[in-house]
This record gives structure tokens, C-alpha cells and sequence, in this order.
């Protein structure tokens, strides 16, 4: 299940304040791994993005460092200075140089991380380092805050005659809203990649995966998913055959990403929105993001109420131009509105069919173009507003 050639660890040093939670884990190759990187757009980016930024694409990465409990984000000249140590205690406890570390950070905005706690987890993660599935678990846990219990997917794939394994980690629940979302992820895979085919493809999987969800639309400091290939599977991937490990690596990246709005906080429905029949993808997209960060479409979901409105209107403001008289929208399969005008359709039935289920789907048509665009949200409830009521104080 686990990629050749990789260990982890995750470990409890006191950053949060519930006794005994892990809230520190490693990710190791200790014969070094090409590492890519994705980061948030946010012009307030904290910390450790500024410093893996500077080290990713690489071709000799051997740790990657996360804490979590405290962002480590708008901490000014010292906050870098904290993440540039913590990269380097976690490469000398794996005997690697401290160029060859990334590190990770969420949690709390604005203030300092407690460095010698941070320096004590990290002599106690080196010495707990294991490649099996335990040591993989505890490694997720040390990433979750507000996360209601671990997000991992993993994928096996057939590439030139050799199996090339996938496991993914994930962390994530609100301040969700690409690109990206408070969410922080790492991919490892014994694929064997150049540096500059891993960075294009989990570019190319971070877009149609972590770049196309949300749960409030609140963009964070933090967003970071790297990419590990340590290369044990062996043969550098290239042509179709690196074509076939995006198609996995897509696939996992979807399969983690879903995961974050599903338990976004105070969530009680996964929304899936369906965008079709624009011109490009971008405007699909932009549509989609519109519906999703929706309060009203939200809200109505979360109420069962099939109030095709809120989401025609959504996507009247979204700036993108389209024929409203060719607009049509289905909710759960069931026909709401026909090119431009109202459906017959039964409330009580549709109603019926987004409270029975978690999921809901929506796929909204707005013409015949040839692109298309896949998002996933969260409904908004009074247990999100209380829970973020109350986050920091």
C-alpha cells in the first residue's frame, strides 16, 4: 500500500492544548527524493511557504517537517527564522543537510511557535521513524487541527511493466477557499520523476483537485501540497507512461481533495457542482466558484430546499457572458430549470432527496460550448458559525 523507500512519524510535543494529540510528524527518504511543490496565491503567505518555495522543484529532498497547532504565519523576519531551524533539526535528525528539508506549518495565525517543544518533538519523531502503516497514520494525526478524523487516499498503478504506489495525506476543515484552501498536503510515491515533470504534474493535479474546493471561500497563509518521488519503483517516467502516473496522481489528489469540504466544519452535506457547455474552462471554473462560495446556495442546501434561484443568480454574476435563455439546471438528477425558464418538478421529492443523502449534486448548463468544470463545497450551519465563533478566544 505505502510507497518503497519512505518512513514517517508523528509525535505529541505540546503545541495543542488537548494533552497527548500529535501535533508534529516527519515524512523521510533518506536516499533523497525529487520534491514538487503548489502553494496559496495569498499575497500574506506564511513562513514556511516563503521558505519551500525557494527549495521546490528539487532533486534531493530527504524530510519534510509539519506542525501543527500554530501557522507560524505573519510573524515577521523571526517566524523565518523559526521555519529555516525547524527545517534544520529535522534534517540533522535524519542525517540529511538542512537544504534538504521542507517544512509545514498550521494552525493559529500570529504567533510564535514554541520552538523548544518543537525541538524536543523532533528528537522524539527521529526515533519513532517506521515505514509501515501505523507510523503512516501517526504522521496524518500530527497534521489535523480542526479535521474530524484523517484524510489518505492511496493508489497502485501499473507504469512500464513495474507497480508504482501513491499515499497521500491530507489536512483541512474551514478557512477553505482556493487557491488554495487551509489545507496541507503530501504526496509520496516511489515513481521515479525528474524534477521538472513533478512539478508539472502536481500542478496539473492540484488544479483539478485542491483548486476546486471550498468551504467558506476564505483563502489562507499556509496552502501548501508537495509532491515526494523517491524513485524506488525505478525508470524515470516519461511520454505515456508519465501520462498514466498523472492520471493516478490526479485521481488521488480528487479523491483527498473531496475530503476536505465533506468535513468542512459544521458541515452536513459534500455539494458537487457541475458547470457545462462554456467556451473555456475558465469561465466554467469562475462559474462553479460563484455557486460555490454562495452563502445563499449554501444555506439552502443545508435546509433541503431546492431553490434553484439562488444558483441561476450565482452564476449571473460570476463575469462570465453567456445566453440565459440557454441555461438549464438539475438538482440530485432532477430537472429544476429549462433553458431559461422554470421546470415543473416536485419540491417535496427533490427536498426529500438532498436531505436523505450527504451529498448533493448540482449540474448547471449554460450552453453548448465544449468545456466543463468540477467543484466541491460544503452547506453553511449555525455549528460553523458557533465553531468559528469560538476558534481563537
Amino acid at each position: 500500500m505505502l510507497p518503497h523507500g519512505f518512513e514517517f512519524a508523528g509525535v505529541s510535543c505540546g503545541i495543542k492544548t488537548i494533552p497527548g494529540r500529535e501535533d508534529l510528524s516527519l515524512v523521510v527518504c533518506r536516499s533523497g527524493a525529487v520534491a514538487a511543490g503548489v502553494y496559496t496565491t495569498n499575497r500574506v503567505f506564511a513562513a514556511p511557504v516563503a521558505l519551500d518555495r525557494e527549495r521546490t522543484p528539487s532533486s534531493d529532498i530527504r524530510v519534510v517537517i509539519t506542525n501543527s497547532g500554530n501557522a507560524n504565519a505573519c510573524t515577521g523576519e523571526r517566524g523565518l527564522r523559526d521555519a529555516q531551524e525547524m527545517a534544520r533539526l529535522a534534517a540533522t535528525a535524519v542525517g540529511a543537510g538542512p537544504e534538504q528539508a521542507l517544512v509545514m506549518s498550521t494552525g493559529v495565525i500570529g504567533e510564535f511557535l514554541p520552538m523548544d517543544k518543537i525541538a524536543a518533538g523532533i528528537a522524539s519523531a527521529g526515533k519513532q521513524l517506521g515505514g509501515d502503516e501505523a507510523a503512516f497514520m501517526a504522521a496524518v494525526r500530527g497534521m489535523m487541527t480542526t479535521d474530524r478524523g484523517p484524510k489518505v487516499a492511496f493508489r497502485t498503478t501499473t507504469v512500464a511493466g513495474r507497480d508504482v504506489r501513491l499515499a497521500g495525506m491530507a489536512k483541512g476543515a474551514g478557512m477553505i477557499g482556493p487557491k488554495m484552501a487551509t489545507m496541507l498536503g503530501v504526496i509520496t510515491t516511489d515513481a521515479a520523476l525528474s524534477p521538472e515533470s513533478a512539478q508539472a504534474a502536481l500542478a496539473a493535479a492540484v488544479e483539478e483537485s485542491f483548486n476546486a474546493i471550498s468551504v467558506e471561500g476564505h483563502m489562507s497563509t499556509n496552502d501548501t501540497v508537495l509532491l515526494l518521488a523517491g524513485g524506488a519503483a525505478g525508470g524515470e517516467l516519461i511520454g505515456d507512461d508519465l501520462q498514466s502516473f498523472q492520471h493516478a496522481l490526479t485521481e488521488l489528489c480528487t479523491e483527498l481533495a473531496k475530503q476536505i469540504p465533506d468535513d468542512g466544519e459544521g458541515a452536513t452535506h459534500l455539494i458537487a457542482i457541475d458547470v457545462r457547455g462554456c467556451g473555456a474552462r475558465k469561465d466554467a471554473d469562475a462559474i462553479a466558484r460563484a455557486i460555490a462560495n454562495s452563502a445563499l446556495v449554501k444555506t439552502a442546501v443545508h435546509g433541503g430546499d431546492p431553490n434553484w434561484g439562488r444558483i441561476v443568480s450565482a452564476a449571473g454574476y460570476a463575469g462570465v457572458a453567456f445566453d440565459p435563455a440557454q441555461v438549464s439546471l438539475c438538482i440530485n438528477g432532477h430537472l429544476l430549470y429549462e433553458r431559461g425558464a422554470p421546470a415543473p418538478f416536485d419540491a417535496a421529492a427533490v427536498s426529500q432527496s438532498m436531505k436523505a443523502n450527504r451529498e448533493t449534486t448540482v449540474v448547471l448548463s449554460v450552453g453548448d460550448g465544449p468545456a466543463a468544470c468540477r467543484h466541491w463545497t460544503s452547506d453553511l450551519t449555525v455549528e460553523y458559525v458557533k465553531f468559528n465563533a469560538d476558534y481563537h478566544t
